[in-house]
């Protein structure tokens, strides 16, 4: 297939990567041109533009940091919705509110044009490695058509629904899961530290006990207070978590848990730790302890 891949951060790379492997003909563009020609040498064609990554294309995927910056891509000056052909899909893996995702829904269909929200699980290593876990939802027969693509950067791909912000939503779930369990670990190992008793027998004992990996890798860089380099940075996790709660403001759905986190991801930021792994949020938990 021809396809067009914008956002070129360290998922955005490898999930290109691999769609070049899987044979695809790809176009890329990223607003830092480097990333885009690192890129070439593996077959990628460099586009000037997100309307120049894009035309003629099969599909276009965006892997972008946030609502505004998929915004301009897709609504500015050279933006997706003014270059893409009609019944061409634009595959959204960003991580981005579910009102935003029903914008472009809309925008697309009134353009002749597909859309589906395909956010993904895994850090950097694992949009590489082809381990991601896919979210998809969506047109069932757009579903279907993008399932190659879909197989080409992960290792499973669940259908969640056939409305695109329903994919937005379960991410965004799944990632307050994810910061839930890092504030747990926080909170236990800041307790643990303080009885003497060794963060790594505890995350051994737990890794057993719930058998995930996502338990062990987390558990082990806060036990090792190892926040670099990073996968995923801190103020994404803020960001995250706010736009979780306005979809549980959406839907009326209460989420006290995650209105606590957002107040642990703020003390980490007031203490310059934005651009750090967001499991550094344990820092939080060890200051409140006197760590």
């Amino acid at each position: 297939m021809k396809i067009g891949f914008i956002g070129l951060g360290r998922m955005g790379s490898g999930m290109a990567h691999n769609l070049l492997r899987a044979g695809n003909e790809v176009a890329v563009y990223n607003r830092s041109r480097e990333k885009a020609e690192a890129l070439s040498k593996n077959g990628a064609h460099v586009a000037d533009s997100p309307s120049d990554a894009c035309r003629d294309a099969d599909a276009v995927f965006t892997m972008l940091a946030d609502d505004a910056a998929v915004e301009q891509v897709v609504f500015g000056e050279k933006g997706i919705l003014s270059a893409l052909s009609k019944d061409a899909v634009h595959i959204s893996s960003s991580t981005i509110s579910t009102a935003l995702a029903r914008r472009l829904a809309s925008a697309h269909a009134t353009e002749g044009q597909g859309y589906l929200s395909a956010p993904v699980f895994g850090r950097p290593e694992a949009a590489e490695g082809k381990k991601l876990l896919v979210v998809v939802a969506g047109k069932p027969e757009l579903v279907e058509r993008c399932t190659p693509l879909f197989d080409a950067i992960g290792r499973q791909t669940f259908v969640i629904g056939a409305e695109p912000w329903q994919a937005n939503a379960a991410k965004l779930c799944g990632n307050f899961m994810i910061a839930s369990m890092l504030e747990a670990f926080a909170e236990a190992f800041a307790t643990l530290r303080k009885a003497d008793v060794p963060p790594h027998a505890f995350l051994e004992i737990m890794s057993t006990l719930f058998g995930s990996p996502v338990y062990s890798n987390y558990g082990r860089l806060i036990a090792d207070g190892k926040f670099e380099p990073v996968g995923f940075a801190l103020h994404l996790g803020l960001k995250d978590i706010r736009l979780v709660l306005q979809t549980a403001e959406e839907c009326a759905a209460p989420m006290p848990l995650a209105s606590l986190i957002r107040d642990q991801f703020l003390s980490a930021m007031a203490h310059g730790q934005a651009e750090q792994d967001w499991a550094s949020v344990a820092n939080v938990a060890a200051r409140n302890a006197g760590l």
